[in-house]
């Protein structure tokens, strides 16, 4: 017997076919009338398959008329209508997220090309490049770019812009055979700590070998000083990676200080207005100091020195190697090289008093100077703190007798601090002074004198011998200093 349905059993099972294919035939119909829903956690970025403005012009990626291809447009979190699936493509892409406290870098792929001084793309107005329409209509650049993004939530569009991030590489449904140049740059600036803001001061600290350029010699300073550097007493220099070169001749981009109308810079966080003001590619003269600075890694890299200290008992003569060429401070008395104010390339007549400086070490050198008496000792295994004698050994004689001794001699020098930078000019510093001009001195002195001498007039009469040497009244007293 042929099993049979019945009236009801049809019904029934149609209705039940109807409610599950009805979800189905919903879509299709919402999917051909070109409805699309986007996440609010989501941006949709719009693929044209065709278009009645034609194709995109060779070398473009984004289409900012209408053409075929990715469009400027982008689609936020809702309903869509309009969007016809023979016409349209639609890439759902995760919001742009920055970190609180961290940076992002963006990249574009479209736009005009960059000048030749220029190594990042200009600033230009475009919401932070959530609006990719106005960034092409005002002539953003493309390549990698000179405007950061700070913490947020943006929602940009990746067919145009590549955005990296510490997390994340945002680079949207273009896939292109240079792809892991985009994690290459992240790994890069990971390993630089590009994505955390420059913090200078603040107990942050100097890491071994960074302190290179500093004009502290802790050889020639006791660890008894009354100023000692402390882990925060740091100094950021820059080198900025955009711009023309500096001119023929210096070393170093001059400070540039702020315009009457208000433009600044704020610490190279504002490349345009560093720019806009004349600022050179190359390190900086300008050092940042305690704080937080979001500089563009891509434009600027910043170095962490120590600060410089002169501790009590020194001045500080300043080498300048920047600035234009200053007038001779010294008169036409002084024959071993110029001195200059403040400002100007060459040795500053002006000595610099105890304190701790934020001084360019690429720009200026300090030569520490004592001002205090300190003893110097020609006696053989006897050094004192300063390690002024570390070099110094007992002057062996030989008499007009034949004998052989050796003579300890110790000596108390003082260097007037108004006279520091004549000694740095004439000497280039107090180590060469001690080692090129005193001890040869003192040492063929008494060697001089026991050669037409016997033993025992250098025994009874060594007060007699010390008082005649000429090279004492101007050693031992700073008012015949011979300067």
């Amino acid at each position: 017997m042929n099993p049979s349905f019945n009236a009801p059993e049809l019904i029934a099972a149609g209705v039940v076919i109807i409610i599950l294919a009805l979800p189905l035939l919903i879509w299709l119909l919402t999917w051909l009338l070109g409805l699309r829903y986007i996440p609010h956690s989501s941006v949709g970025v719009i693929e044209k398959f065709w278009s009645n403005r034609g194709s995109l012009k060779e070398g473009r990626i984004v289409a900012a008329n209408g053409e075929a291809g990715f469009q400027t447009r982008l689609l936020r979190g809702g309903m869509h209508w309009g969007l016809f699936p023979w016409q349209y493509k639609i890439h759902r892409q995760a919001l742009v997220a920055v970190a609180e406290g961290k940076i992002g870098y963006v990249y574009a792929r479209d736009g005009q090309p960059l000048q030749p001084v220029q190594t990042l793309g200009q600033v230009v107005e475009c919401n932070h490049f959530q609006d990719a329409q106005t960034f092409l209509s005002n002539g953003g650049q493309r390549g990698r770019q000179r405007l950061i993004l700070r913490e947020g939530v943006y929602a940009i569009n990746c067919a145009l812009f590549v955005v990296i991030t510490e997390d994340n590489v945002f680079s949207g449904p273009i896939r292109e055979r240079e792809q892991t140049k985009y994690g290459d740059w992240q790994r890069q600036l990971a390993s630089a700590r590009a994505f955390d803001p420059v913090v200078i001061g603040y107990g942050s600290r100097v890491l071994p070998g960074e302190g290179e350029g500093s004009a502290r010699d802790e050889s020639t300073i006791s660890e008894q000083d009354d100023m000692k550097l402390l882990p925060s007493d740091n100094i950021g220099i820059v080198s900025v990676q955009d711009g023309p070169t500096v001119a023929s001749g210096e070393i170093i981009a001059p400070e540039l200080p702020k315009r009457s109308d208000g433009l600044d810079h704020n610490y190279f966080q504002d490349p345009e207005a560093f720019l806009a003001l004349g600022g050179k590619r190359g390190k900086q003269l300008q050092v940042l100091t305690d704080g937080t600075f979001f500089i563009n890694r891509w434009f600027a890299t910043v170095e962490i020195k120590p600060k410089t200290v002169i501790p009590i008992g020194y001045v500080g003569v300043v080498v300048s190697y920047y600035g234009g060429v200053g007038e001779d401070v010294t008169g036409t008395g002084f024959r071993y090289g110029e001195q200059v104010e403040p400002g100007h390339r060459g040795v500053w007549k002006q000595a610099l008093p105890p304190g701790k400086y934020a001084l360019n070490p690429y720009a200026l050198k300090v030569e520490m100077v004592p001002t205090v008496n300190f003893v110097l000792r020609w006696i053989t295994g006897q050094v004192e703190s300063h390690h002024y004698d570390e070099d110094l050994e007992s002057i062996e004689l030989v008499t007009a007798d034949g004998y052989e001794p050796m003579l300890p001699l110790s000596l108390i020098l003082h260097i007037d601090y108004q006279k520091a930078s004549r000694v740095v000019q004439r000497f280039g510093d107090v180590r060469r002074l001690i080692s090129q001009t005193l001890d040869p001195m003192l040492t063929a002195y008494f060697r001089d004198v026991a050669q037409s001498s016997h033993m025992l007039d250098l025994l009874t009469k060594r007060e007699e011998i010390q008082r005649n040497w000429g090279g004492a009244s101007w050693i031992m007293t700073s008012s015949a200093w011979p300067c």
